[in-house]
């Protein structure tokens, strides 16, 4: 099993355009085996993740990666008059599960999410109930607030943070200047008023902060080492909000994985975070 694992590339229409899922052979073993799917990091294309669902579905897990709105295969690219936000990013996950139904009936099932995709798999669960999902591994996510960052640099995360966010709403779209490649405005609005006060924005008219408290869908959160955007007291302050579901908090350490980490390069040496995936959806409760 290697990073070159070939995938059947799919489509999901959404508001206009389309998700670009990417469906992974079944894994050796049993059929009917829990399925994970995975949600990207802010500007990340689903096919960096090849080497990550390699080490999944050698662990036994079936997987699919969804690229998220407007990035890699989903369109349409973000523009001007593309203004789509966190409420969204939640929606075309429920939109994508209802999609995979099919596949995923008599499963385990599971979301992961790596940074922003983490966030949008949680607040999926918030607003929307989370009937149809097992569980949810959260990997290298956190909430970005300056304030849970080490020393002084958080004074360097608002600032940035404000910045981009002001430059997306002057241009009317965030042309990706060195950082989280093309994103409707919308996103970046979220997204920075989460790192200015440390909470989710009001959603569809709802109280975004009490939904995260009232999920109740068991969660792993794994941060991990020299993560130079969530850092480990960022995921520390993501999982104090979830106050009612099962949590199992860890970290994930250069030593565990035989090779240098950060916020990107885990992807390409997760094959015990893998291991450690599956032996969480193993211990779910079955359907």
């Amino acid at each position: 099993m290697n990073g070159d694992t070939e995938y059947a590339q799919e489509f999901v229409d959404v508001d206009g355009g389309r998700l670009g899922v990417q469906v992974y052979p079944e894994p050796a073993g049993p059929a009917g085996a829990p399925m994970v799917v995975i949600w990207p990091a802010m500007g990340v294309r689903a096919r960096y993740y090849r080497p990550f669902a390699a080490a999944l579905r050698a662990a036994g897990l079936a997987v699919v990666v969804a690229d998220l709105r407007g990035t890699g295969t989903s369109t349409p690219a973000p523009s001007r008059g593309d203004r789509h936000g966190y409420s969204e990013l939640a929606g075309d996950v429920g939109t994508v599960l209802a999609a995979l139904k099919p596949r995923l009936d008599g499963r385990t099932r599971l979301l992961l999410g790596h940074s922003l995709g983490g966030q949008a798999a949680l607040l999926r669960l918030a607003l929307h109930g989370d009937d149809a999902v097992d569980g949810l591994a959260l990997v290298a996510v956190g909430i970005p607030y300056w304030r849970s960052y080490p020393g002084r640099r958080g004074l360097g995360v608002l600032a940035s943070t404000q910045g981009i966010a002001a430059t997306a709403a002057l241009l009317g779209v965030w042309p990706g200047w060195g950082f989280g490649g093309r994103q409707a405005r919308g996103v970046i609005r979220d997204w920075a008023y989460t790192a200015r006060t440390g909470r989710f924005p009001q959603l569809d008219g709802t109280d975004a902060e009490a939904a995260v408290r009232a999920v109740r869908t068991p969660v792993l959160a794994v941060s991990v080492d020299d993560d130079q955007y969530t850092p480990h007291e960022s995921m520390d302050h993501l999982c104090a909000k979830l106050t009612a579901a099962p949590l199992a908090r860890e970290r994930y350490t250069v030593t565990q994985a035989g090779a240098a980490l950060d916020h990107f390069t885990w992807v390409r040496a997760g094959t015990p975070l893998a291991q450690r995936v599956a032996r969480f959806a193993g211990d779910l409760p079955r359907r």
